[in-house]
């Protein structure tokens, strides 16, 4: 092997974690066609794998088969390369899940607060079954502060609240472009 042996890996893939209405999709659409790469999306993924959508999924089979599936797409999908990933909100909330991604994956957690990501989620009703009951906000609090210890294992932290997309984005580039020199300076 020859290079700098203290030099990054090549970059292969970025990895988004973080909890429902974080922006990891939007932001992800908007990182892949900045580096020239695809975008996908675990939930997308799990719904095709299904047949059927994940409140339908929930419904009909339970929380444990969607997170079966989506365990299962994950894997599948941090195997390709040149991908921007947005992970499902439980998926990176698995301990030791992101200590075990592929060399040369990039990890972010969009990190988002409670009451943004219920704000974000009401624009959408019924897409975001672990938010149905009473009171959402406590249970988005509630799971936030289950899951942050396990997001907190990402490489990079960004908040998204009261951020636009382009705003996050710019600075995941500019995060990637300081480690990664093939990564393109330019703005989202």
């Amino acid at each position: 092997m020859s290079g700098d042996p203290d030099a990054p890996a090549r970059l292969r893939r970025v990895l988004l974690v973080g909890f429902m209405g974080a922006g990891k999709s939007s932001v992800g659409r908007r990182v892949a066609k900045s580096l020239g790469w695809r975008f996908i999306d675990f939930d997308d993924e799990v719904t095709a794998a299904a047949g059927m959508s994940v409140p339908e999924i929930f419904e009909q089979k339970g929380e444990a088969a969607f997170r079966e599936i989506e365990a299962g797409v994950g894997q599948r999908l941090l195997a390709q390369d040149e991908v921007v990933l947005a992970s499902g909100g439980g998926w990176g909330a698995v301990p030791g899940r992101l200590d075990e991604v592929p060399a040369g994956t990039e990890t972010f957690w969009l990190r988002v607060s409670a009451e943004e990501a219920v704000r974000r989620a009401s624009a959408r009703p019924g897409t975001r079954p672990l938010l149905a009951g009473d009171d959402p906000l406590a249970r988005a609090r509630r799971l936030l502060a289950e899951r942050a210890p396990c997001y907190s294992r990402a490489e990079g932290v960004v908040d998204t609240d009261r951020r636009s997309v382009e705003d996050v984005t710019s600075e995941i580039l500019g995060m990637l472009g300081r480690k990664y020199p093939e990564v393109p300076r330019t703005k989202a």
